[in-house]
C-alpha cells in the first residue's frame, strides 16, 4: 500500500525545488530502473504492480490503481522507484567533455545524456540554467544512461577561466570550420548552446575552435539542427577522428 504521505512526496518530485529539498528523484519503467540499480543508485521508495518484479530488490507490491496515483506518465509502467540523488562530482579535465550552455528542453538533455553514454563521454558540464537532469522527462529520455554520466551544474565562465591552457575548446556555431574537415582531438571540450539563442557571448570568448555542420540540402531552407541531433553528429566525428588525430 502507498501511504498518503508517500503519494504527496512522490508527486511533489515533479518540481525541481522539492527534488532539491528531499534529494530524491523518480524513475519509471523496468529497463531504466535496472540501469540505475546497476549503477549503484540507492532507492528510497520502490513500488510494482506486477508480482515478482523487483520484489527481490525491495519493491512493494501494490495495485495498478495505486500505481496510477503516483505515476508521472500518461501510460503508467508497472514499476516506479524513487532514488536518492548522489552527491555531485567535481569537474575532471580529462578526455572528451560536453558543455551545455542553457539547454532548456528536457527531451534534448535526455537524448544528449544517452549520446554521451553511447560515445563514451563520461562527463557533462552544464550551466546553472540548463534543465535539471533529474526532471522526470529528462530521466525518461535518458533511458538509464543518466546513471552512468557525471553531470555538474556550474558557472561555465568560471570553469573555462581555470581550464588547462592545453585543453582545446570547440563550439557549435552556424558559421565555423566544417566539422567534416576538422582535426578533432580525443581530449577536448565541445560546447553546445541554447536551442533558440546558441552559445552566449561570455562563453564564446573561450572557444578557440568554432565548428559547424555544413548544410547539403539544395533549398537551404532549414535554419538549424536540433541541439541533440547536432550533438550526435559532433560526437560521432570526434570519435571517428579523435583517436588518431587524422581524417579517415
Amino acid at each position: 500500500m502507498v501511504s498518503k504521505s508517500q503519494i504527496k512526496l512522490i508527486k511533489s518530485l515533479s518540481q525541481k525545488k522539492f527534488r532539491t529539498e528531499h534529494q530524491l528523484f523518480v524513475v519509471e519503467g523496468k529497463k531504466s530502473i535496472e540501469e540505475f540499480l546497476k549503477s549503484g543508485y540507492e532507492t528510497s521508495f520502490f513500488f510494482t504492480s506486477e508480482e515478482g518484479l523487483f520484489e527481490a530488490e525491495g519493491a512493494v507490491l501494490i495495485a495498478e490503481t495505486e500505481l496510477a496515483k503516483i505515476t508521472m506518465l500518461k501510460n503508467p509502467q508497472k514499476v516506479l522507484a524513487v532514488f536518492k540523488i548522489p552527491k555531485p562530482a567535481s569537474p575532471n579535465f580529462n578526455g572528451l567533455i560536453v558543455a551545455l550552455d542553457g539547454v532548456r528542453d528536457p527531451g534534448n538533455l535526455g537524448t544528449i545524456i544517452r549520446l554521451c553514454d553511447w560515445f563514451g563521454v563520461e562527463q557533462i558540464m552544464a550551466s546553472d540554467d540548463t534543465v535539471d537532469c533529474y526532471n522526470p522527462k529528462v530521466v525518461q529520455a535518458s533511458m538509464g544512461s543518466l546513471g552512468r554520466i557525471k553531470i555538474q551544474y556550474l558557472d561555465l565562465e568560471k570553469i573555462f577561466k581555470v581550464l588547462p591552457v592545453d585543453y582545446p575548446v570547440f563550439g557549435a556555431f552556424l558559421e565555423g570550420e566544417n566539422v567534416y574537415k576538422s582535426i578533432l582531438p580525443e581530449r577536448a571540450v565541445i560546447v553546445m548552446g541554447n536551442e533558440a539563442h546558441g552559445i552566449r557571448e561570455n562563453i564564446t570568448q573561450f572557444i578557440n575552435s568554432p565548428v559547424t555542420i555544413p548544410q547539403f540540402g539544395k533549398n537551404q531552407q532549414t535554419e538549424s539542427l536540433n541541439v541533440a541531433m547536432a550533438t550526435a553528429v559532433f560526437l560521432s566525428e570526434f570519435r571517428r577522428t579523435g583517436f588518431t588525430g587524422k581524417q579517415n
